[in-house]
């Protein structure tokens, strides 16, 4: 077995022994679920650090590939491989999912061997959609996903649950169906369902206009971008604490990935024409969805908004490249936009993730997400306040944190395709400050305002460990984000060239 067809198997495999443990295993307070979730979780990141030792920084083609005859009648193969854009998400998938089955560790108490084992399933399907090579492998994963998070959410989420399976599945569904029929209609032209292949079809623009708008829905809801964006607020607030810590960490990037993977290199001409749209709309995403953050009461909502503004980063910087093209027709401008809109997606993981994290504690602790409900958390859990300061000022984008890297390239790429672009684009330095510090300041600082915080206990072990390692990634990356980039590097100039090429 290949080491990606491990990666997909090992939590696959364990979720369902998880599942079979589910009866009786219990003695002296032992749950086997909760360890067996554990070890499949942790020997999945251990195997998962090969990508990295071995991966080859110099090169953009696929490494660590494996391809099998799966459905020889119509050419579908079992075909894996990874680059620089698929394998920074691997990685990030395998990093957060163990501490995900810790956060919920004495939390979960409605069947936890169901939850654990539907994270471990999930995080399979995860690695299977950044692994794939072929298109209906792909399509298979990407709905499979679907599954276990409507799970988790249905049945660890909130009162208004079923409502946001509902409009979670409904959107994310529709938009699976038009991007069916996009690949559908790429295997006709190619007899193949490689996404190799469809890199380099000879497709009319029109060809590739309807292609691409086929595309744009489902990648454009899993982003998600504005205005498709009403699913995200109401599945993070009913899901339970890993079910949003998963979304806005993993699954919002596979919406980025297929941008990358699909739409900019199998349809480069409609993506220029289109261009101008998809910066609009990043645009509106960055500054509009950051002035409805600022309004919001529940901290839920407002980390799920501030995800779609930081997500709005992610895909400004992956269309800039037509707008750089048009004025400068250089390379690495090109480059600094996509390179931009890769970290800021592996930073956005971190961080968005541990600000979910750290709402979940505080629900455990007072079961309110309001913020007015809180107040002077800094008195009774400094620890805990040091945390929250930590990943709120990368929300914020401070310089010496991971969410100033990706910000800060996508902004210069910005400013070589307009003045303007990099203006509005640099209001989230703003506005993301504004509703963070502010959500900080009522939250964490000032007097204890009642009783109910005032009896609040700090951080337990199983907590600190948790956040201390996000926190650690975050820094690492705000510090030293040359070893992503030295990774990202051949992939994005290969793309880069290919988008030069096209226009030419």
């Amino acid at each position: 077995m290949g080491l990606l067809s491990l990666l997909i198997a090992l939590p696959i495999g364990g979720g369902l022994l998880v599942l079979a443990s589910s009866r009786g295993m219990k003695a002296g307070g032992f749950r086997a679920d909760r360890w067996l979730a554990l070890l499949a979780s942790l020997a999945t990141f251990v195997a998962s650090l090969p990508l990295w030792t071995g991966f080859d920084r110099t090169t953009w083609h696929m490494q660590f590939v494996e391809r099998q005859p799966w459905v020889p009648t119509f050419n579908v193969e079992y075909f894996l491989g990874v680059d620089g854009f698929s394998m920074p998400l691997i990685l990030l998938t395998t990093f957060l999912t163990p501490l995900v089955i810790i956060a919920g560790w004495e939390t979960v108490k409605l069947r936890p061997a169901q939850y654990f084992a539907a994270f471990l399933i999930l995080e399979g399907l995860m690695i299977g959609v950044f692994a794939a090579l072929d298109a209906f492998l792909f399509y298979v994963f990407w709905e499979a996903m679907l599954i276990p998070m409507f799970v988790i959410i249905g049945v660890w989420g909130g009162e208004r649950r079923i409502y946001a399976t509902v409009k979670f599945f409904l959107y994310t569904f529709l938009g699976s169906v038009l991007m069916l029929v996009a690949l559908i209609y790429l295997y006709l032209q190619a007899d193949s369902y490689s996404i190799l292949d469809f890199h380099s079809l000879p497709l009319s623009l029109a060809e590739q206009v309807w292609i691409f708008l086929a595309l744009l829905v489902a990648f454009a809801v899993k982003v998600p971008m504005w205005p498709v964006h009403t699913w995200l607020p109401d599945a993070h607030v009913e899901a339970p604490t890993g079910g949003s810590v998963i979304l806005a960490a993993i699954l919002l990037k596979v919406g980025g990935y297929g941008f990358i993977r699909f739409s900019l290199p199998v349809t480069p001409d409609a993506a220029g024409l289109l261009a101008p749209l998809m910066i609009a709309l990043s645009l509106v995403a960055v500054v509009y969805i950051g002035l409805v953050a600022l309004v919001q009461q529940d901290l839920k909502k407002l980390i799920a908004y501030s995800s779609v503004a930081h997500m709005g980063f992610v895909t400004l910087g992956i269309f800039l490249a037509w707008g750089i093209l048009s004025r400068t027709g250089e390379l690495p401008g090109v480059a600094m936009g996509i390179t931009g809109g890769m970290v800021q997606m592996v930073s956005h993981g971190f961080v968005s993730g541990a600000l979910f994290l750290c709402v979940g504690v505080l629900y455990d602790r007072m079961h309110t997400r309001e913020i007015a409900a809180y107040g002077g958390v800094a008195n009774t859990m400094p620890r805990f306040a040091a945390f929250m300061v930590l990943f709120a000022m990368a929300n914020s984008g401070l310089p010496g944190t991971s969410g100033f890297v990706g910000e800060f390239l996508v902004i210069l790429a910005s400013y070589q395709a307009s003045f303007w672009y990099a203006f509005l684009a640099a209001t989230t330095l703003v506005l993301g400050a504004a509703y963070t510090l502010w959500m900080v300041k009522r939250v964490v600082f000032g007097p204890v305002t009642n009783e109910r915080v005032a009896a609040l206990r700090d951080l337990n072990a199983r907590e600190f460990l948790v956040l201390g390692l996000v926190a650690a990634a975050v820094m690492l990356l705000g510090l030293w984000p040359a070893p992503l980039v030295d990774v990202l590097s051949a992939s994005v100039d290969n793309l880069a060239s290919h988008i030069i090429q096209s226009k030419l």
